[in-house]
């Protein structure tokens, strides 16, 4: 039989067997409350140089003051819980508390909005690759999500960086086949301590590659990427996609209409998304909120067979 004939491969799955029912329940619980139809995640995890940035381009000095009061403006605005579900935070904003003395996490807990954190990473040159490059920041990670967690963060975030030139075979197969390990074996380590990871692989919208080239490589980037989380043992229903939506290079010289790039992303999450993970919530990465809001809307319309929640981040 087909049984016999297969059975001296000595295949060991994984399949997260090191979780207990409970834990899976509770990543699962995080999965679906960021799956809440209609509404999206908010990434307000800049990290403290970076809102610096922001913030001297409005004569804001950079306190860490001035960074809770910002954050607070954004957490209390009004209705936001309509139409956010996760709200990405950095480190620092686990620890601050709004004017009343309330912490954030409990805040935003407290309107239903589940929080995350960025943990602090570092980019990483990957040689003889070009410019490739990689994210560094696993090791002592364990620890790190353990402290998150008992801060009130319930998920995480790990972003891993593309940037097509087809012209020198950007990304090669080295990068992605590292990237996308190190972000199976980040999402691993936050299950274990009990934070649902959420994968983020992003291709950069620089260059002037075609939408099908776009295709081939995301293809290429997310086939890894879950092939890679499959064989870490991560618990798929436990885990959130957050993903570049899938466009031509901003110097591309061909013209495609929005339905024509909702086709080739809905094309490429049939092809490699598993039907076990709840949502892709897409970043905008470096679109214009009317281009990316209207690309969102016609992958939703053109979705006609996938199973999942498909939202902003």
């Amino acid at each position: 039989s087909i049984v016999h004939q297969l059975s001296p491969i000595n295949y060991q799955p994984t399949m997260s067997t090191f979780l207990t029912t409970a834990q899976k329940d509770a990543l699962e619980s995080t999965a679906a409350a960021l799956a809440t139809p209609g509404k999206g995640i908010t990434a307000c995890d800049e990290s403290s140089g970076t809102i610096g940035k922001r913030f001297n381009a409005v004569s804001i000095r950079n306190t860490e003051e001035n960074r809770r009061k910002y954050r607070q403006m954004l957490f209390t605005a009004p209705t936001s819980e309509s139409y956010l579900c996760g709200a990405i935070f950095d480190p620092e904003t686990l620890l601050q508390k709004s004017d009343d003395g309330i912490l954030f996490p409990q805040l935003l807990q407290d309107r239903g909005i589940v929080t995350g954190v960025k943990p602090h990473l570092k980019v990483y040159t990957l040689p003889g690759t070009g410019g490739d490059t990689v994210m560094q920041g696993l090791d002592s990670l364990a620890e790190r999500c353990k402290k998150y967690y008992s801060e009130g963060a319930r998920f995480a975030k790990w972003r891993s960086p593309f940037v097509v030139d087809m012209s020198s075979g950007r990304p090669t197969d080295l990068a992605i086949k590292s990237s996308m390990s190190d972000l199976a074996r980040y999402a691993l380590i936050c299950q274990s301590e009990g934070l649902m990871p959420i994968v983020e692989p992003d291709v950069s919208l620089s260059g002037n590659h075609t939408l099908e080239d776009a295709v081939l490589v995301n293809t290429k980037i997310l086939a890894e990427l879950f092939k890679q989380m499959i064989d870490h043992g991560v618990y798929l229903p436990g885990a959130t996609l957050k993903s570049n939506i899938i466009n031509p290079g901003k110097d591309c010289s061909i013209s495609y209409t929005v339905d024509e790039i909702a086709k080739a992303n809905v094309s490429v999450l049939e092809q490699t998304f598993p039907v076990a993970m709840k949502t892709a919530n897409y970043l905008s990465g470096g679109q214009s909120l009317k281009d990316a809001t209207a690309r969102l809307s016609a992958i939703n319309r053109c979705n006609k067979r996938g199973p999942w929640n498909l939202s902003f981040s």
